[in-house]
């Protein structure tokens, strides 16, 4: 699936070539001070690379986005016929229309043609859509679903063949540096915080914020304020020094796991990764909060997506 080279340039394959061709490489990827015989490090970065490359390049990840549409009250047409409001690139003229309550709430959709639209892989007139527990219509692989980025309903568009992800050329890294994988000190906050995070839509969204990690390099103090992932982990947006030259401009993503009993986290900045709009104009992507821009070069984890023809280009298979 990938290949590794002096400079942690990433290279898809297919099918899963991923870990062997990783740790085949890895030594060349571990920056000169590094000692080579820390192979528990170089493993869980390597294993860690394959599992992000992996996700990223699925059939339904997110370099398959062809779609995003934020819904108005009342109703809404989609289908591929140019008179849609919302126009899909294969399937029925129409494919039926969503329905927006008035309050913004509840969405219907009805399905114009049940026989070819399904819907979570059934033949139904209609449905309720709740973004809780997503409903999929489907037409010749092309996946739709609702999402409510700050509360707003809106409709999400999926395809395998998406020129992003057919023409994706790979992922580059800096060199592998043991000395930005740090532990740090989590300091708590009281139950409920939060902490305002925008993002690209110009919402504003309070999200949980269980604490901060303080953190040392190179005798400089940093702190990094988190967002309550989930699965129970600590969420990372952040900038640095190296944004928007050598790393995506609008900043990158880590996660950490949850402090131990004597309060320290563990951060890996190899670890840092591009957001979802750094390959996809039709994201949601949160923007690191001003305290999480830091004054420090993080040459680690992933660097800007170049998207520049002239690497080998994947054959991926049609699903």
């Amino acid at each position: 699936m990938f290949t590794a080279g002096f400079e942690g340039r990433i290279q898809l394959r297919w099918p899963m070539l991923l870990v062997a061709a990783w740790l085949t490489g890895c030594a060349s990827m571990i920056d000169a001070g590094e000692d080579l015989q820390d192979t528990g490090f170089v493993a869980a970065n390597m294993d860690w690379r394959a599992g992000r490359l992996e996700r990223l390049t699925a059939p339904y990840g997110y370099l398959s986005l062809t779609g995003f549409e934020l819904l108005e009250p009342g109703a809404t047409t989609l289908g591929s016929a140019p008179d849609n409001d919302i126009r899909m690139d294969r399937g029925p003229a129409r494919w039926g229309v969503l329905h927006l309550d008035a309050g913004g709430g509840e969405v219907r959709f009805d399905n114009a043609a049940p026989k070819q639209v399904l819907i979570d892989g059934e033949h139904r007139s209609e449905v309720w859509m709740d973004p809780e527990q997503p409903t999929t219509l489907q037409v010749d692989g092309i996946h739709a679903h609702l999402v409510t980025p700050g509360g707003r309903p809106a409709l999400r568009v999926r395809d395998p063949r998406s020129p992003t992800r057919a023409q994706f050329v790979g992922l580059d890294y800096f060199d592998l540096d043991r000395s930005w994988r740090i532990e740090g000190e989590f300091l708590a906050n009281p139950p409920g915080a939060t902490l305002p995070i925008a993002n690209v839509l110009g919402q504003l969204i309070d999200e949980p914020n269980p604490g901060r990690v303080r953190f040392e390099r190179q005798g400089q103090t940093f702190e990094l304020d988190a967002v309550a992932a989930s699965d129970g982990r600590l969420f990372f947006i952040l900038a640095d020094r190296t944004s928007g030259r050598e790393t995506y401009g609008l900043g990158r993503f880590l996660y950490a796991d949850p402090p131990d009993p004597h309060g320290r986290v563990l951060i890996d900045l190899n670890q840092a990764y591009n957001p979802p709009c750094a390959f996809s104009a039709y994201t949601t992507c949160p923007l690191p909060p001003p305290q999480n821009r830091l004054d420090v070069h993080i040459r680690a984890g992933e660097r800007k997506y170049s998207g520049k023809p002239g690497i080998e280009k994947p054959a991926l298979p049609r699903t």
